[in-house]
């Protein structure tokens, strides 16, 4: 039986590798705009007098920008409606996204109106019968009255930008018409060519929303009464290339269905996104070659297998990341990374359990038992429930990003939750599959040195010869944890919580200077140039971010005249808009975020575990949250949709690590007898203690490699993650499981129900059981 169920383990492992590397040989990555380049831009709908901002409404004027975006001539646009009133664009390698903004954005209302005469007077609204008065964009300070619109832009059939070589005009915009339009506009110019020649009334205006962009007098050639036949007309004005390229999209697109405004613009240079690619690569190799190394010298043969094993899940995530259609981003390519170590603990779980399982007594006499396979199989049914437990916590955890999050950090949290899932295919089958055969060769079974698990490790032998008495001093650990606290609390108070653009609104500029410029000197020309309330960092050798509260592009072009005067030829490496209702919406969504997160663990260990076992662990994962705000107020850096990423995977890794200590505790107590559960509390620290520190040096090694690699973008997102890892390692110990002790002793439960479950009484002369058949 055990050789069938081997031989499907290897035939489900050989197709799941076989099809990956298809996929991964045949299937290009698709790339998010902050890796290859371009601009992001969110569009919201707004009500307007006649029409409300339905889903239907949305949908129209999706169609709409799709046809403006076609007319910029941006390679492989993307357009997608998120919400019922939200459309995001995203207009690859396009450099400076103001015009397009401004394009993509108009409400655009193309009308065409006979000239009834001139006024001295300002311009005005439209009457009753669609009259108005406009200025004239062919003699300032002068303007035209204008009779109701003769036809809209509803009937133009095509726009195009063209360079009028034969008539010296420069560039226009030549229009057709299709159907009634055309013989609308024939009769139009035809009673314009009636009028006298120096009467305004022989101009025809064209006006887009709320301005004259042309008023051409008809020609002598123009017949009147017939007028210009065909079904064509030009705009002229003096246009430059770019402004006839962009008038014409807006002709071409229509007129939108109902008004729209930006409440998100975000543009990376294709220069930031390379590196940002090259970097997050290198972090991905070293970190995965120094885990790899560090897994050998700890487990030997088991840890080579185990490095293969990690080499196949990286195969097998990214594969599982381009079928799925994944849009892989920045902070995506960071939960790729940081899966490396995640990918670690199970494997680590498993072996130390077999070492556990092979070192036990055992046989007649107590003979040490030596069969190799079969501790390791133990070792895999026993790590089983801790590996379950674990993962499905960061899964939670990368649930709430995909939900909650926006823009790319949502890319985090698939790739998060793609990395989990082919970590535990990757240490649950693929390593078991390697690590069974290689024990089943007679030379390594005659030197079972070699594999690993031979001996308990270092770390097990000591503390095996002294379990440390740690929770005797429960109450002291909870006081210095307290102090902790208050001091992060004070950070909170003191320094304030640096938010970034995405939950105040405003906007972020990351420039790169011709010359290499300190911040402060930085700082005072921008505040020179009426921006006091301006936030300026550096961010390497020549480069520096200034984030504002003002959004407009007028106010930007002051800010870089500023620095160009200090700091050379400035080049824009990335550009983040965020409007103040979407910044409100953020803040929101990442407070409900931390909510559910703490209420959705809580929940899934209060099933898993006794509920005292279950608080405990949510206690330590606040902390572990709190102090981690903490120190980014002490040091003074931002918190954004990154760092709250960083700040639910820390959510995650808490209480993966909290969750391998009780359920050892949980063991403990089925088999402990008559011992104090703070002895048992002792032992479970002890016995995994070898597994924290172990998986821990795996991510840690992957951190510190995207810290130093992974480019300005990502240190704020490791140096959260490092924190975390390191507090959650000493909170499981020092909170969850004081907590968890004062918590069983003010509220006991039977004894020997090891979780949720509750001893059955025995028969007489028989022994309890609890729920899972284990004697107590």
């Amino acid at each position: 039986m055990s050789s069938r169920a081997t031989f499907w383990r290897a035939l489900l492992a050989l197709a799941v590798v076989a099809v990956s590397l298809y996929v991964a040989l045949t299937t290009p990555a698709r790339l998010g705009l902050d890796l290859r380049g371009g601009t992001r831009i969110v569009l919201e709908t707004r009500d307007s007098p006649t029409v409300t901002a339905d889903p239907e409404a949305t949908d129209r004027a999706m169609e709409v920008l799709r046809r403006r975006v076609d007319g910029l001539g941006v390679t492989e646009p993307s357009l997608a409606r998120s919400g019922e009133r939200r459309i995001v664009v995203e207009l690859p390698g396009l450099k400076d996204p103001r015009e397009a903004a401004k394009v993509i954005g108009r409400t655009a209302q193309l009308t065409f109106h006979p000239v009834t005469g001139t006024s001295a007077g300002p311009a005005r609204a439209p009457g009753k019968d669609g009259a108005r008065v406009l200025a004239d964009p062919d003699a300032p300070g002068q303007f035209l009255r204008l009779g109701p619109p003769a036809l809209t832009g509803d009937g133009v059939e095509d726009a195009e930008a063209v360079l009028d070589t034969l008539e010296g005009r420069g560039w226009t915009v030549d229009l057709s018409f299709h159907g009634d339009a055309a013989k609308q506009w024939a009769r139009v110019t035809g009673e314009a060519a009636c009028a006298a020649p120096a009467d305004p009334a022989r101009r025809v205006a064209i006006v887009l929303d709320d301005a004259v962009v042309s008023a051409p007098g008809m020609q002598s050639s123009v017949p009147c009464g017939a007028g210009i036949t065909g079904g064509s007309a030009q705009i002229t004005g003096g246009f430059t290339p770019g402004e006839a390229r962009d008038l014409a999209a807006l002709v071409k697109g229509g007129a939108l269905p109902v008004p729209v405004t930006t409440v998100e613009q975000s543009t990376v240079g294709p220069t930031l996104g390379a590196e940002a690619v090259r970097a997050s690569a290198a972090a991905a190799v070293i970190g995965l070659l120094c885990t790899g190394l560090f897994v050998i010298v700890v487990y030997r043969l088991l840890g080579l297998l185990a490095t293969v094993a990690l080499t196949l899940y990286g195969l097998i995530s990214y594969a599982a990341v381009v079928a799925l259609g994944a849009t892989l981003t920045l902070p995506g390519l960071a939960g790729f990374v940081l899966a490396i170590g995640i990918a670690v603990d199970a494997n680590v779980l498993v072996f130390e359990r077999a070492r556990e399982e092979f070192a036990r007594p055992g046989g007649r006499g107590g003979a040490r038992r030596r069969d190799l396979k079969s501790a390791l199989r133990t070792g895999f049914s026993k790590a089983w429930s801790a590996v379950a437990d674990s993962n499905i916590t960061t899964l939670l955890a990368a649930g709430l990003l995909f939900v909650f999050a926006t823009g790319p950090v949502k890319g985090f949290g698939v790739t998060l939750a793609i990395g989990v899932l082919a970590s535990m295919v990757s240490a649950m089958l693929i390593t078991r599959l390697l690590a069974e055969w290689a024990l089943s060769v007679p030379y390594v079974r005659r030197r079972p040195e070699l594999t690993g698990m031979a001996g308990p490790g270092r770390l097990r032998e000591r503390l095996a010869r002294r379990t440390p008495r740690l929770m005797r001093h429960r109450r002291r650990w909870l006081g210095i944890c307290s102090g902790l606290l208050l001091l992060a609390i004070a950070g909170v108070g003191v320094r304030g919580a640096e938010f970034g653009v995405e939950f105040t609104g405003g906007r972020a500029v990351q420039y790169t200077a011709e010359r290499s410029v300190d911040a402060d000197t930085a700082r005072e020309a921008v505040v020179g140039a009426g921006f006091p309330d301006a936030v300026v960092q550096s961010t390497d050798d020549n480069g520096f971010s200034v984030r504002t509260k003002e959004r407009g592009d007028d106010e930007q072009e002051r800010i870089r005249g500023a620095l160009d005067d200090v700091a050379g030829q400035l080049t824009v490496e990335r550009d983040d808009l965020i409007g103040p209702s979407l910044g409100s919406e953020l803040r929101l969504y990442a407070l409900i975020a931390l909510g559910v997160a703490v209420a959705a663990q809580l929940l899934y260990l209060s099933v898993r575990f006794r509920w005292t076992f279950a608080t405990a662990a949510v206690v330590a994962m606040a902390q572990d949250v709190a102090l981690v705000v903490g120190l980014f107020a002490w040091l003074g850096k931002p918190m954004d949709s990154v760092f709250l990423a960083a700040l639910l995977t820390v959510v995650g890794y808490s209480v993966n690590d909290t969750v391998v200590v009780l359920d050892r505790l949980r063991e403990l107590r089925r088999t402990g007898g008559s011992i104090p559960l703070e002895s048992l509390a002792d032992r479970a620290v002890a016995q995994t203690l070898p597994r924290t520190v172990n998986t821990g040096m795996g991510a840690l090694f992957v951190l510190v490699a995207l810290a130093v690699l992974g480019g300005d973008s990502l240190t704020d997102f490791s140096i959260a993650l490092l924190a975390g890892v390191v507090l959650g390692t000493a909170s499981t110990v020092f909170t969850a499981m004081p907590v968890a002790l004062l918590l069983q002793s003010r509220y006991p439960e039977s004894r020997g129900a090891g979780g949720s479950g509750r001893v059955k009484p025995a028969k007489e002369g028989g022994k309890a059981r609890d729920r899972s058949g284990a004697v107590v």
